[in-house]
């Protein structure tokens, strides 16, 4: 059964900048609530990602590839707007990846970073860049980031 562990946290400083090149990522939801079902380009390809609801950390999550017109035509037809446009870096630190999301469009301005764990209980060494945990924050989810983007948040 796949779990997903993230971690996540909001990023302090441009200090990450020079250590990763990014891709550039657009996603939509198809259905949100309790479960959650994306659909994403990545680069040239695409995904359709199935989600369970978050238990702490962890949470079920299913991800299939599928063919990019089918990926791009469900964006742009059955996802709601806003879609989801961020670059995304990967920075090796200390034996872990951390995935550091620059967001753009109606997301512009937050910068946040994600760490996968393979246990809930795994301990890790934070690089000097990252700033406060926002894990257990619904509002920096993704598919509530396409419902109530960043810049509409207030100050």
């Amino acid at each position: 059964m796949p779990v997903e562990i993230e971690r996540k946290f909001l990023v302090n400083g441009d200090q990450w900048r020079s250590l990763a090149v990014g891709t550039h990522y657009c996603q939509g939801y198809l259905a949100t609530g309790e479960n959650t079902v994306r659909v994403r380009v990545v680069g040239d390809q695409g995904y359709l990602t199935i989600k369970g609801p978050s238990v702490g950390l962890s949470r079920l999550e299913y991800e299939y590839e599928i063919p990019i017109e089918d990926a791009l035509e469900m964006l742009h037809s059955l996802c709601k707007p806003p879609l989801i446009e961020k670059i995304r870096y990967k920075v090796e630190f200390d034996g872990v990846v951390w995935e550091i999301d620059e967001f753009e469009g109606e997301n512009q301005g937050l910068i946040l970073a994600e760490v996968e764990l393979s246990d809930v209980n795994q301990t890790i060494t934070f690089p000097d860049w990252i700033g406060a945990e926002i894990s257990n924050d619904p509002r920096y989810y993704n598919a509530n980031l396409a419902k109530h983007p960043f810049n509409q948040w207030d100050s």
